[in-house]
């Protein structure tokens, strides 16, 4: 499991920031599921233009290697797939930050994220529902078992907080039956 205070790096910030977030990926698989080893943290961001010099600050160029505010801006005008990184100078610890764009599965997922005690701070993290339908989308797109092997693990362990009909709502609207029925096994 991710130590808390490599997560605290990152969500430390955005917390003081105000900015809603929500942590996805690895470290949300972890939380919900068995413990891993992931080198990122991976994080959905509602970040606006007039946000980008704030973010920047709350990240100090000392202690953070930070895009350039016009890259930022670039990144977040893009409607989907939009991305880029913080890295902590001293440890090396990354996150990727996803601007929450036009995508809908974002938008469905951040007003629904959990709060989650992890060490002394709170996370606010995916709902598990929006997990795994990501990590079916990356089995689709890769092919890399752990994202099934996540997949069930947070069915085992966290299974009796998912809403089946939401998640199952999803899987249609994405068309991931196929990858749904290799994860489910």
């Amino acid at each position: 499991m991710p130590a808390a205070d490599f997560i605290a790096l990152f969500t430390g910030p955005l917390e003081q920031l105000g900015v809603p977030y929500m942590i996805t990926g690895a470290t949300a698989a972890i939380l919900y599921g068995q413990p891993r080893l992931t080198n990122d943290l991976d994080v959905v961001i509602e970040l606006q233009d007039h946000d980008i010099e704030r973010l920047r600050a709350a990240f100090p160029e000392a202690e953070f290697y930070a895009p350039p505010a016009e890259v930022i801006g670039l990144e977040l005008a893009r409607n989907e797939r939009g991305h880029f990184n913080l890295i902590h100078h001293d440890t090396g610890f990354k996150a990727d930050l996803y601007p929450i764009g036009t995508d809908p599965l974002h938008h469905w997922a951040l007003p629904l994220r959990r709060r989650i005690p992890f060490g002394d701070a709170t996370l606010s993290v995916a709902p598990p529902e929006y997990v795994i339908v990501r990590k079916l989308e990356y089995f689709r797109e890769g092919g890399s078992e752990k994202h099934l092997i996540d997949i069930r693990a947070i069915l085992a362990i966290s299974g009796d907080r998912i809403d089946r009909e939401a998640l199952h709502s999803w899987i249609d609207r994405k068309g991931l039956a196929t990858e749904w029925q290799k994860a489910s096994i």
